[in-house]
């Protein structure tokens, strides 16, 4: 395998703020931190900031504010619709934006607009989904749950058996995008078209794939359109506190969203209510203006870098980490892809006779590199990678003072160089080598 690219630095690496930060190690003594855990957060771009300290002397209310101020923060609040529109090729005259705090909250907002009240309605999950793609359809829906196969993937095979097996009930297939676990890209326009072929429609949870890979909402097969998207800002190096939920305008405009107040109503007297039209019946409250903004100029970013040579260049780094991995005895890797096959740059690995926890520690400690380790909020993935019984899950639950089960995560950003992944898996070769001398 050529593997000449790990002497080039990230292009990227000027764009974000605190990539050259020092923090203490257990010696004493200062190092540049490494970050390995953008699965979870990103650090903001430049541009972000730049952005958001450019517009704060503009800020004001929006809406209904007759002011100068007012009147420009509406506009760009109202603008930014049409921005994340394009980003993800969604259908300007079918789709809605609605701003909400996270990819969470635009599940749960979605979950409590499609409840009919019918109890045989199927949603359909799988069993790599974050918590927050299953938790919110349980007290609502039937929930199933498409299958994986040995090694974490999806199976299309049991999707479509499902499908068939609910005979029409089925109201949602709701999927990740990427795996926040494997880093496994699923096929979202073939799982598109599956579902519509059965007359169901279909969410994807983007929070992971978004950030890393273009989406097109809006293919020229119809059959392979995606319904609903929802994704963070926080995960695109615009940590501001928001996210969009992207649906059929016409999904939002029956019934009475979960949330309601300021700003959703046109017209109220205490016997009978006249709601905005969406998105605006669905943004209660005083809105996140500067997250938006954030997230706008995050999107102006990424946009100009192109999508293509971001994943080209994450897939660089997890090709090379991989690689490294690999040659250290005592590393399970729980994530298999073959050459070309899509994925996002996470990989999650275990050192045999370490517990998780105390890898991340001492990466932490002896160089400062930061790691995610536990499951995730994916439990029953983690459950499913890690071969843990229900037997053994009903021990957990009853003895909550015993250490869980769970998997190192690595995941990168685009910042990230060749040089940090050289210095995790030198550290990581020697508490192989000598784990007593760090434990």
């Amino acid at each position: 395998m050529n593997l000449s690219f790990k002497l080039s630095r990230s292009n990227y690496r000027h764009l974000v703020v605190g990539v050259d930060t020092k923090v203490p190690l257990q010696n004493g003594q200062y190092t540049t931190a490494i970050n390995f855990d953008n699965a979870a957060s990103t650090p903001p771009f430049v541009s972000v900031m730049e952005e958001i300290n450019h517009f704060a002397h503009m800020y004001s209310s929006i809406h209904r504010g007759t002011g100068y101020k007012s009147r420009v923060s509406s506009k760009l609040f109202e603008e930014a619709r049409s921005t994340v529109l394009k980003f993800v090729n969604a259908d300007p005259f079918r789709d809605t934006v609605i701003f909400v705090k996270n990819t969470t909250e635009g599940i749960n907002k979605l979950s409590y607009r499609l409840w009919d009240g019918n109890k045989k309605s199927v949603i359909l999950s799988t069993w790599m989904e974050h918590h927050s793609n299953d938790l919110p359809w349980r007290n609502k829906f039937q929930v199933d749950y498409v299958q994986t196969d040995s090694t974490g993937k999806l199976s299309l095979e049991d999707l479509e058996t499902r499908l068939i097996k609910h005979k029409g009930n089925v109201k949602l297939v709701t999927v990740t995008g990427a795996s926040n676990v494997t880093g496994y890209v699923n096929p979202i326009h073939k799982i598109a078209e599956l579902t519509h072929r059965y007359q169901a429609k279909i969410l994807v949870d983007g929070a992971q794939l978004v950030p890393h890979n273009s989406i097109n909402m809006n293919p020229k097969n119809p059959l392979q359109r995606i319904d609903y998207l929802t994704f963070s800002a926080h995960k695109m190096y615009a940590p501001f506190g928001t996210g969009v939920l992207i649906g059929p305008q016409e999904t939002f405009q029956k019934g009475v969203s979960e949330f309601v107040g300021g700003g959703t109503a046109e017209t109220v007297t205490h016997n009978w209510v006249v709601w905005e039209p969406p998105p605006h019946n669905e943004e209660a409250g005083t809105p996140n203006l500067m997250g938006v903004i954030a997230l706008v100029a995050a999107i102006k970013t990424l946009t100009s870098l192109g999508m293509k040579n971001i994943d080209h260049y994450e897939n660089q780094l997890t090709t090379y980490a991989n690689s490294k991995l690999k040659s250290i005895p005592g590393i399970t890797l729980y994530s298999h892809t073959d050459p070309g096959e899509p994925r996002i740059g996470v990989i999650p690995f275990n050192i045999k006779g370490i517990a998780h926890e105390q890898v991340a520690r001492i990466l932490s400690n002896q160089a400062g590199i930061a790691v995610r380790t536990g499951c995730f909020c994916t439990q029953p993935y983690i459950q499913r990678l890690l071969s843990i019984s229900p037997k053994q899950m009903d021990f957990y639950r009853k003895r909550r003072d015993v250490p869980r089960p769970g998997i190192v995560r690595l995941s990168f950003g685009l910042y990230n160089d060749f040089s940090e992944i050289d210095i995790l898996t030198q550290l990581l070769e020697r508490i192989v080598r000598h784990p007593a001398s760090y434990i």
